[in-house]
């Protein structure tokens, strides 16, 4: 293990933070204002995050089933908590925007934190074991990245954001990639129990909050089938780009 190891492991981890960013190019040249806007970006972003908790479940559960499990329920707990404290705490406010979408941000954004936790654990444990497979899965959750950033900015901009902000709390959400990816390189047996944990952790609160938060802003602008439509072929192509490429 020598120090150029250490900061490849870096910087490939803060790359993959910096690849959520570009979610908010595909918003420059769209308009998502109206209500049928937001009704469509919430479809579209319930879908780009469910298909995040599928593989963040499955890659729990080639570590540990118990664990990814354990760690679902946690993240349905933690997440209500959250809710709970957030709405005693009174209207939160983030990129300008107040009240009941600035607590949906907030709740959206912490998530997405912790899944890059989880993700930023995987990149470590994956240099562990060799830099092929360390670069291979570090390209692979750069490209989930990307649409995990436009689900970001798809809730924010038709919320009132700049595309510039949501672009810069997508980047914001991805942080803990780096932050965790070293100490999990340099202490692998350490980190890797608790990877499954993570993972299940953030797909369970994710859940949460495509059901709670984003699924019904989608369905006060949209018809249920349209909604049902959208969602699905969201989902698909997150998959596509996850799984085949």
């Amino acid at each position: 293990m020598t120090e150029s190891t250490v900061i490849l492991v870096f910087a490939a981890a803060l790359a993959t933070a910096l690849a959520n960013g570009l979610g908010a190019l595909p918003l420059v040249a769209t308009r998502l204002s109206s209500e049928r806007g937001l009704a469509i970006g919430n479809a579209i972003a319930a879908g780009l995050m469910l298909a995040a908790c599928f593989v963040l479940i499955v890659e729990g559960y080639e570590f540990s089933a118990g664990r990814t499990l354990a760690g679902l329920l946690a993240g349905v707990a933690a997440i209500v908590a959250a809710d709970r404290f957030i709405k005693r705490r009174g209207s939160p406010s983030i990129a300008d925007i107040r009240g009941a979408d600035a607590r949906s941000i907030v709740l959206i954004v912490g998530i997405m934190a912790a899944h890059s936790a989880a993700e930023g654990i995987g990149i470590g444990v994956a240099f562990a074991g060799g830099e092929p497979l360390g670069q291979f899965i570090t390209l692979t959750i750069a490209l989930h990245n990307v649409a995990q950033g436009l689900a970001i900015c798809l809730v924010m901009v038709p919320r009132g954001a700049s595309i510039p902000s949501a672009a810069g709390w997508a980047v914001a959400s991805g942080l803990p990639q780096p932050l965790l990816a070293v100490p999990a390189f340099l202490f692998v047996l350490t980190f890797e129990p608790w990877l499954p944990f993570g993972l299940g952790l953030a797909a369970g609160a994710m859940i949460w909050v495509i059901v709670a938060e984003i699924m019904p802003g989608a369905l006060a602008g949209e018809t249920p089938q349209r909604v049902g439509a959208i969602v699905t072929v969201a989902f698909t192509a997150m998959l596509a780009v996850i799984l085949l490429f």
